[in-house]
């Protein structure tokens, strides 16, 4: 028996105590952990300060719940799946995106117009509420499961400039790419990464665990001005999936001499 007898508020210390277990390996990750009914008599506590003690271990992230079968540690392995994220152009004029024929559509992509917010809005240069078309897919990797959102914005006055993406709005992102390139643009990218804890419809879209954040992923294609044409965005799960880069170094503006 492991009783608590240490200040403060005891589900905090019976927590405490199950994640130094987790941690040290006494229970290791995706096992599960001992019963309601085994962890009162190890701690000697009631049995709502065990299910508070969990609650709060749920919370953090450390261990899943799965209705019917317990509490288990959560895994703490790498992402079962690499996203690359380089662009390459063929001899023939087609973009190439690696990873771009794993995706598999799990519904009808939806194509819809809307508006650009505060964040739409700041990638794309514009002002809030600037019309926009709009597709949305969603995404999964056969191999591992992995589920991602997919969404793909077009202001009003490109597709005016490029009628074929008004007619066509939904085409993935290397055909659009494509279309704009033989619209007479030289294009550019940015990309920027950031997490945040999954809205309702993202947990629930992407079947999330417990306290896992999603990665939102944003792409800008910019034209030969550098002003923004197109903005791609994905958003997965961070257990799932990492997002990997290739680097390389720009070459400096050349100096001008000095008069």
């Amino acid at each position: 028996m492991s009783e608590i007898q240490r200040p403060g508020a005891l589900y905090q210390q019976v927590a405490a105590a199950i994640r130094a277990a987790i941690l040290s390996g006494e229970f290791a990750p995706d096992s599960l952990l001992p019963s309601e009914a085994q962890l009162m008599a190890r701690y000697g506590v009631s049995r709502p300060t065990v299910r508070n003690a969990i609650a709060a271990l749920r919370a953090e992230g450390l261990i899943d719940v799965r209705h019917g079968k317990g509490s288990f540690v959560r895994s703490s392995g790498h992402p079962v799946l690499t996203i690359e994220r380089r662009i390459s152009r063929t001899t023939e004029g087609t973009f190439v995106m690696p990873n771009g024929d794993i995706w598999q559509e799990a519904e009808q992509p939806s194509t819809y117009r809307t508006r650009t917010t505060k964040d739409t809005g700041r990638l794309l240069q514009l002002d809030e509420e600037e019309a926009l078309f709009g597709c949305d897919r969603l995404l999964i990797d056969p191999s591992t499961g992995t589920r991602v959102m997919h969404r793909t914005l077009i202001p009003f006055e490109v597709a005016e400039a490029v009628p074929l993406l008004g007619k066509e709005p939904c085409k993935p992102p290397a055909a659009i790419y494509r279309v704009l390139t033989t619209a007479g643009y030289t294009l550019s990218w940015t990309e920027t990464v950031r997490a945040h804890m999954p809205l309702p419809d993202e947990r629930t879209t992407l079947r999330l665990p417990d306290a896992t954040p999603v990665l939102h992923v944003a792409r800008t294609a910019h034209g030969t001005d550098d002003s923004p044409l197109f903005l791609e965005e994905l958003r997965f799960g961070a257990d799932r999936a990492e997002l990997a880069y290739r680097i390389t170094a720009d070459e400096q503006p050349a100096r001008r001499p000095r008069g």
